[in-house]
């Protein structure tokens, strides 16, 4: 995908704008009572199906979010590799990654309309492949960093050793 969204985004909000569909700036939250379900971008790009859809489907409000690529993620990558189980010919590698993706800083990474309809949320979203790459880096970081991701759980009774005389 292009290195940055931003045309992308000037087209999805004239489009929103011109149909005169309500439009919420902000982001959805994961809700453990929404099923979510993403739009297919790689069988039907165009967000213009998607919008009809959401139209015809009785939606009254989409929401609009577009994330600006910001050096503070890269920077918190960073801390993050500093405490992280790696080696370091590991580590110089993650830092090669995160360096190289400094020159993306202010390109639009991440768009995303959706709208939440009968206990449904409908998402479409498209990202810049670099980003894709980022949040593939963040999510290995955070496995490497995170406690209580450990293999070498300890064994044990399932519960942490406690039971019901029930």
């Amino acid at each position: 995908m292009a290195l940055d969204l931003e045309t992308l985004r000037k087209e999805m909000q004239a489009h929103l704008e011109k149909s005169g569909t309500p439009i919420f700036y902000g982001r959805h939250r994961m809700l453990d009572s929404l099923i979510q379900v993403s739009w297919d971008t790689e069988r039907r790009p165009d967000f213009r199906e998607f919008l009809d859809t959401a139209h015809k489907s009785g939606a009254k409000l989409i929401i609009f979010n577009q994330e600006s690529f910001q050096l503070a993620q890269i920077d918190q990558a960073l801390e993050d590799l500093e405490t992280a189980d790696f080696t370091r010919e590991e580590k110089r590698n993650f830092e090669t990654r995160l360096k190289q993706l400094q020159a993306y800083e202010g390109f639009t990474c991440s768009l995303q309309l959706s709208f939440a309809i009968d206990g449904g949320l409908y998402l479409f979203e498209r990202h810049t492949d670099w980003y894709d790459s980022m949040r593939d880096i963040m999510n290995e970081l955070e496995i490497a960093t995170d406690p209580f991701s450990s293999e070498e759980e300890e064994e044990g009774p399932i519960g942490g050793g406690y039971f019901s005389n029930n």
